[in-house]
C-alpha cells in the first residue's frame, strides 16, 4: 500500500517501503541492451512458455496500427474482432490471464461506425479506431456495468460517461472492454491480494502466471502487456498505475492531480486520485494522455491545469532528451532488493551515457514522515468521496453509502471476503466529515512534507529537472493466505504531493520486469515524458511476456 507497513491501503497503495514490486518495459536490441539485460536472466528451460499462438498485432503501436488503417490494410472493425478473439483465446482460455472483467457488447458496432466516419469525413486524430480498455471503476453510460470489482455494485449502469471515457470516445477510440482490478482499488483491506475482486476473480501476471500483476490497475497492466489491446486507462491514489505498469513491463503515467478529470470515477481520495495511460511505449502513453486532459467543471482540481496541460504530449518526445538534464537519484528508495539495485545501476549508466547529469544522492529529507497522515487523509476522503459518488447514481443504485457496502460484504462474506476482510472500510466509516480538525491537519501536513519540504525542496536544492528511483521490485507470488508482499518502491512522495510520476521498463530479474520512475514538480509531464522517452529509446528493454507457469530459478 504505502511505504508505511502500518498503513495498508490505497489505489494500489504500496505497502512496505514506498511502492510495490513490479517493473517496466521496452524492447529490441541496442548497444545498451546487454548492459541492462545482464541481471539474472530467466531460466525457463524446464517451464517453457505456454502454448500461446502468435498474434498479428503483437507489440503493435498506435502509430503503426493507425498507419495500417490509413493505408487500407485493415479497418477498425476487423482490428476489434481480432483483439476480441485474442481475449477469448488467452484471457478466458489458454493461460487465462483474467485481465478482462467485461467485454463491451457494442465494441464492433462502434468500430464499424468509426470506419464509416473515416471514409466519409476522415479521421478524428491518432486514436481513431484504436482499441483500448478501461478500468472497471470508470463510469460508462453503455451496456457495461461499473462496479470497482465489487458484487455490491453488480447491475450499476451510470447515466453518464466518466469524463475520461467521454474524452476517449471523442478521440475515436474503441472501448473494447473493462479491466479487472483490485476490488475497490485496493482500499478495502490492509491484507488484500492485488488483482483480486469479488466480481472478477484473480488476474495473473503474463510473465509468470503464478505471480501477482500488482494493483489496483492490475487488469489494465496485464491486459496491455499480454497484447489484449493497444493501451489502457488505469487509476492511481498511490502506486496503482506505476506498480502494475512496472510489474507487467509497461510505461505508466500517473499525472498531476487535476490534469485529468475524476468525474465519474469511483473514488478513494480527491486529493490524490488520478487517471492515466498504461501502454507498451512512451509514445503511445503520451498519445493517450493528450486525449484525456482538459478542464472539467465537475472536477474543481482541473481548473488548475489551465495553460498547464496539452492535448498533444508527443511534441515532447526527443531521443536526445536526456542530454544536459539534471536528474536526482533518490538513493533512500534503493536497497530493498539486490537485483533491483543492479538493474538501477545499469540504468544510471545508461542515463549518463545519454548525457544526463546525475546528482547522486538527491534524497527527499521528508520521505517516510507522512505515511500515517496520508492514511488518515485517505480514510476521511474515502468515506466522503465514495458516499458522494454513490449518491449521484440515483435511487436505483444497489448500495447508497459506504455503510451499505460494509453490510453487503458481511451478508455475502463467502463470495466477497473469502481471503481478506474490510478493516480499512470499517476504519473509514468511523471517521467524521471533512471539516474535522484531524483531517485538516493531516492534509496540511501531507502537502507541507511531500510538496514544499519534499519534492520541491529537493529539486530546488539541487537544481533538478526530475527525480528517479526504482518503481518497485519483481512481482511476488500470488498468496491469498498472507496477502501482498511489497518489497519496496517510490510512489508515495509523488502520490501524496499530487505530482506526476512516469515508470519505464528498466530491466528484468529472473524474467520478471522492473521499472524506473521519473517524477518531479506539479505539471512537469512534458519534462518527464522527454526524459522517459530518451531513456526508453536508448535502452529498449521491453520484451513481450511468454506466459510461463512459473519462474524456474
Amino acid at each position: 500500500m504505502t511505504q508505511n507497513p502500518k498503513n495498508p491501503a490505497r489505489r494500489k497503495l504500496f505497502r512496505t517501503a514506498a511502492i510495490a514490486s513490479g517493473l517496466a518495459v521496452a524492447a529490441r536490441v541496442t548497444p545498451l541492451q546487454p548492459l541492462l539485460a545482464s541481471v539474472r536472466q530467466p531460466s525457463l528451460a524446464s517451464h517453457g512458455a505456454a502454448d500461446v499462438p502468435s498474434f498479428e498485432f503483437d507489440e503493435i503501436t498506435i502509430a503503426e496500427l493507425q498507419a495500417g488503417m490509413t493505408a487500407g490494410k485493415y479497418n477498425a472493425r476487423a482490428v476489434a474482432e481480432k483483439y476480441l478473439a485474442r481475449i477469448d483465446q488467452i484471457d478466458k482460455n489458454g493461460p487465462a490471464i483474467n485481465a478482462v472483467i467485461q467485454i463491451n457488447p457494442d465494441a464492433l458496432a462502434i468500430a464499424e461506425g468509426l470506419d464509416k466516419e473515416r471514409a466519409d469525413k476522415g479521421v478524428r486524430g491518432p486514436l481513431h479506431g484504436i482499441p483500448v480498455m478501461i478500468k472497471d471503476n470508470l463510469d460508462t453510460a453503455d451496456n457495461m456495468m461499473t462496479t470497482a470489482g465489487s458484487l455490491a455494485l453488480v447491475g450499476s449502469k451510470p447515466s453518464k460517461d466518466s469524463t475520461v471515457a467521454e474524452k476517449l470516445r471523442q478521440a475515436g477510440v474503441v472501448i473494447l472492454a473493462k479491466t479487472n482490478l483490485s476490488e475497490w482499488a485496493n482500499i478495502r483491506s490492509g491484507h488484500s491480494t492485488s488483482g483480486w475482486s469479488g466480481r472478477g476473480g484473480q488476474t495473473k501476471n503474463p510473465y509468470a502466471l503464478d505471480r501477482n500483476p500488482c494493483g489496483s490497475s492490475s487488469g489494465s497492466g496485464a491486459g496491455v502487456s499480454a497484447n489484449l489491446c493497444v493501451g489502457a486507462i488505469g487509476t492511481e491514489t498511490d502506486g496503482s498505475i506505476v506498480c502494475p505498469s512496472s510489474s507487467n513491463g509497461l510505461v505508466g503515467i500517473k499525472p498531476t492531480v487535476g490534469l485529468t478529470s475524476r468525474t465519474g470515477i469511483i473514488p478513494i481520495s480527491h486529493s490524490q486520485d488520478g487517471a492515466g495511460p498504461m501502454c507498451r511505449t512512451v509514445r503511445d502513453a503520451a498519445t493517450m494522455l493528450g486525449a484525456i486532459t482538459g478542464i472539467d467543471e465537475g472536477d474543481r482540481a482541473t481548473a488548475e491545469s489551465r495553460e498547464k496541460s496539452y492535448t498533444d504530449y508527443t511534441q515532447f518526445l526527443k531521443a536526445d532528451g536526456l542530454k544536459g538534464s539534471r536528474v536526482g537519484v533518490v538513493r533512500q528508495r534503493f536497497g530493498f532488493h539486490e537485483g533491483v539495485d543492479k538493474v538501477m545501476e545499469s540504468a544510471l549508466e545508461a542515463l549518463k551515457k545519454e548525457g544526463a547529469i546525475l546528482v547522486d544522492p538527491a534524497n527527499i529529507e521528508t520521505s517516510g514522515k507522512f505515511g500515517d497522515t496520508e492514511f488518515t487523509v485517505l480514510l476521511y476522503e474515502l468515506k466522503a468521496d465514495l458516499n458522494a459518488y454513490l449518491a449521484q447514481l440515483g435511487p436505483d443504485a444497489p448500495v447508497k453509502t459506504l455503510k451499505d457496502i460494509i453490510d453487503f460484504n458481511e451478508k455475502n462474506s463467502e463470495k466477497e471476503m473469502p481471503y481478506f476482510g474490510q478493516d480499512t472500510f470499517i476504519k473509514a466509516e468511523e471517521k467524521g466529515p471533512l471539516t474535522t480538525q484531524e483531517y485538516l491537519d493531516a492534509l496540511a501536513k501531507n502537502h507541507q512534507l511531500a510538496r514544499k519540504e519534499g519534492i520541491d525542496a529537493t529539486m530546488d536544492k539541487n537544481n533538478l529537472d526530475a527525480l528517479i528511483a526504482p518503481t518497485g521490485g519483481p512481482a511476488w507470488i500470488v498468496d491469498h493466505v498472507n496477502g501482498d508482499y511489497f518489497g519496496g518502491g517510490s510512489s508515495s512522495a509523488a502520490a501524496v504531493a499530487g505530482y506526476p510520476n512516469i515508470t519505464v521498463p528498466a530491466g528484468f530479474i529472473s524474467g520478471l520486469p522492473v521499472g524506473i520512475s521519473f517524477f518531479g514538480r506539479a505539471w512537469s509531464e512534458p519534462v518527464l515524458i522527454r526524459l522517459a522517452f530518451a531513456f526508453e529509446q536508448a535502452t529498449k528493454v521491453r520484451k513481450a511476456p511468454r506466459f510461463v507457469p512459473h519462474i524456474d530459478i
